[in-house]
């Protein structure tokens, strides 16, 4: 799988499932839910996961390159992302997707732009 591909991947994943803010998915530790968590709404950046692992909480290499790649295609509050670590590269990407208004539709549309910027660059 190239990073392209993880970003198509991750547009499917939430197309169907639908975009969540605030955490990885919904009710974390199951204490309200039975669904798979691969099944629920889900972050952007858990959508790559669940996309190059099959669970949204399971990283990999590919995934942090993927979010790394996305992370410096996005700005928050006009800012890029802080330079710390992966974890900073995640959160800079749920910042984004968790600004207020943010859709399902947006997160796919800027998942499926970045998989088309990268093979422009491959």
């Amino acid at each position: 799988m190239s990073v392209p591909q993880v970003f198509r991947a991750a547009a499917r994943v939430l197309a169907a499932n639908g975009l969540y803010q605030g955490d990885f998915v919904p009710d974390v530790f199951d204490r309200e839910m039975c669904i798979p968590h691969f099944l629920r709404p889900m972050s952007i950046v858990a959508a790559l996961k669940c996309a190059t692992t099959g669970d949204p909480h399971v990283t990999s290499l590919l995934v942090d390159e993927a979010i790394c790649v996305l992370a410096l295609r996005l700005e928050v509050d006009g800012e890029g992302p802080l330079f710390g670590g992966i974890f900073d590269l995640e959160a800079h990407v749920d910042g984004w997707g968790d600004l207020e208004g943010r859709t399902a539709e947006s997160a796919v549309a800027v998942l499926e732009s970045a998989a088309d910027a990268s093979e422009v660059l491959a």
